[in-house]
């Protein structure tokens, strides 16, 4: 007769307890939810408030031509055919190096301010986005927290002969 010896894993719940960790990775999760339920918001609030203004793309500009801005991409489109007109109008000079009493200096002011205003626009859809994928890693990471924190462990080996 010949003797076997079998080893067998057994499987048990973790010593510790791992609520913390669960709660923590349940915490990750509903964070995520919410960073991407506030960077959608502010993304829609963005656009609508953009599109609110009725600015048309000019058929000059690089891209979008004819459309209404109301996203990142037609916003930055907007502000560099505006920066295009203007030193156009001031024959390629800036706001800075134009004289003072120069009456076109009032149209590169006011081409600046609108620039700004569609680049703080343009900054907002990025935050929005960034919030988004930051939400996303979240819920991720909770998510690999509370499965790992609920895999059992082997804690002892026992030999079968």
């Amino acid at each position: 007769m010949t003797d076997t010896v079998t080893t067998a894993d057994t499987l048990e719940a973790p010593q510790k307890k791992a609520g913390l960790v669960k709660v923590l990775g349940t915490l990750g999760i509903l964070g995520g939810i919410a960073l991407i339920i506030v960077g959608v918001i502010v993304w829609a609030l963005v656009s609508a408030q953009l599109r609110a203004e009725n600015i048309t793309i000019p058929d000059d500009a690089m891209a979008f031509q004819g459309q209404t801005v109301a996203g990142p991409l037609t916003a930055y489109v907007q502000a560099d055919i505006i920066q295009h007109h203007a030193l156009d109008a001031s024959g390629g000079k800036t706001y800075a190096e134009l004289e003072q009493d120069d009456p076109v200096r009032a149209v590169m002011m006011n081409a600046s301010f609108l620039r700004a205003s569609l680049f703080t626009s343009v900054v907002s859809f990025g935050v929005a986005a960034f919030a988004m994928g930051v939400g996303v890693l979240s819920i991720l990471f909770g998510a690999a927290v509370n499965r790992l924190a609920s895999i059992p462990v082997v804690v002892r080996r026992s030999t079968v002969v």
